[in-house]
């Protein structure tokens, strides 16, 4: 009977470990880091993307607009930066790091725009074909880079939760995981802002 018992204990403590384990969120933690991962590799792939355009599209422009030099250069020159400043997922909770990586993506969308409005002083260029085919690719790789960033934003936002809830929040803590840093935005009142439309 006293056998009988305590196999039942024993089966029952296994049985009771066996449940925790499933509900520990080891492998949810794990898995969505590799989700953070993947959606960081698809930001920089599209900012990467951008990267790639800017230079068909400044010689585009150089072609009508020869005397527009410091243009030219702001716009080579956060190329450069942006080239020179990568950060891979591993890096992400470093916050010095990752400010570095924004300010850099910041300063090439900035220089994009001053090089766009040379364009608009250049009615032969707005009517150039190739001109045309780059800023629409340009604008469909924005486009593809506020998506990327939000599904990273929302993949920092499931990992997020589940590093913060009962029973991984235990989990996470015991492997020395913690909550990871989101996308900023470096000024939010400029971005309140409407955009300046001009035709």
């Amino acid at each position: 009977m006293k056998s009988r018992f305590t196999n039942y204990i024993v089966t029952l403590a296994v049985f009771v470990a066996l449940l925790s384990l499933t509900s520990c969120g080891y492998n949810t933690l794990q898995s969505q880091d590799e989700i953070i991962k993947a959606s960081w590799s698809e930001v920089v792939n599209q900012y990467q993307r951008r990267a790639d355009l800017v230079p068909n599209l400044v010689s585009t422009v150089k072609g009508y607009a020869t005397h527009e030099k410091d243009v030219f250069e702001v716009v080579t020159a956060a190329r450069a930066k942006v080239g020179s400043v990568t950060i891979n997922a591993d890096q992400l909770a470093d916050d010095e790091a990752f400010k570095k990586f924004q300010e850099a993506q910041a300063g090439m969308s900035s220089a994009l725009s001053r090089l766009l409005a040379v364009a608009e002083n250049y009615p032969n260029l707005k009517a150039d074909a190739s001109f045309r085919d780059l800023q629409a690719q340009l604008e469909g790789t924005e486009n593809r880079i506020a998506v990327a960033r939000k599904r990273y934003i929302d993949s920092i936002k499931d990992y997020n939760v589940t590093v913060r809830s009962f029973p991984s929040n235990l989990t996470a803590k015991w492997l020395g995981l913690t909550i990871k840093p989101n996308f900023t935005v470096e000024d939010e009142k400029s971005i309140s802002k409407p955009p300046t439309v001009t035709f």
